[in-house]
């Protein structure tokens, strides 16, 4: 069973379209003999995020912590206690392709890093950011990007490298280098891409957005 973890903070606007796409990658691994789990982690919601995690379908888990690293690995807690033999993370921000979970499966690895890319750019980040961004991406096999809202591991991998640590950032990258210490075959593809938020008003301090905001700043 795939298990897919999901940690959301007041993510009512986005959470919608990203389950939406999450539930079309289920289809298509059920059809491949897969059977997929979802959990959303509402990590100190005051919003509308629980109740359109719930009209989705989809199982929640309530944390108070306001750290990234804690809300997953309270998410994947829940799906190891459940029998998952592998975890799937994406962002409350971000939209999986249909083949996201069966390219994870089919790559056959302990775990599966992939690349993300920006569908909607912000009015604020011009031609000059946009065209920064991308030489320094490298959207392609054999890349060292490590995305929380692109990544799968197996349940025995993840726990050999002792899972997520709570850290309010870069909770993602510690448990890779994790995961590359123990020994673990890892995966580094472009060929299921994940598209991402460019927003500026990040949830997780130090992520993705935060890098965007410092590539837009002079010197």
């Amino acid at each position: 069973m795939i298990g897919v973890v999901i940690p959301a903070h007041n993510e009512a606007r986005r959470l919608g379209r990203c389950l939406r796409a999450v539930h079309a990658a289920a289809a298509q691994a059920q059809v491949l003999g897969h059977s997929v789990q979802v959990v959303v982690v509402l990590d100190r919601c005051s919003d509308s995020t629980a109740a359109i995690a719930k009209r989705h379908g989809v199982d929640t888990v309530a944390v108070d912590a306001g750290n990234v690293g804690m809300a997953r690995r309270a998410g994947a807690q829940h799906m190891l206690e459940r029998g998952v033999r592998w975890l799937a993370c994406t962002d409350a921000d971000s939209k999986v392709p249909p083949h996201w979970l069966s390219w994870q499966m089919h790559c056959a690895a302990d775990a599966v890093c992939g690349t993300v890319h920006i569908e909607r750019w912000q009015p604020w980040q011009d031609a000059a950011l946009r065209a920064q961004y991308r030489s320094r991406y490298q959207a392609c096999e054999g890349h060292r990007h490590i995305h929380g809202a692109n990544l799968g591991i197996s349940a025995l991998a993840y726990q050999r490298a002792g899972g997520f640590q709570p850290l309010a950032a870069h909770e993602d990258v510690h448990l890779v280098h994790a995961l590359q210490d123990s020994g673990a075959q890892i995966i580094w593809t472009a060929r299921n891409s994940v598209a991402t938020s460019s927003r500026g008003d990040a949830r997780a301090r130090e992520g993705f957005g935060d890098y965007l905001i410092g590539l837009a700043q002079p010197g």
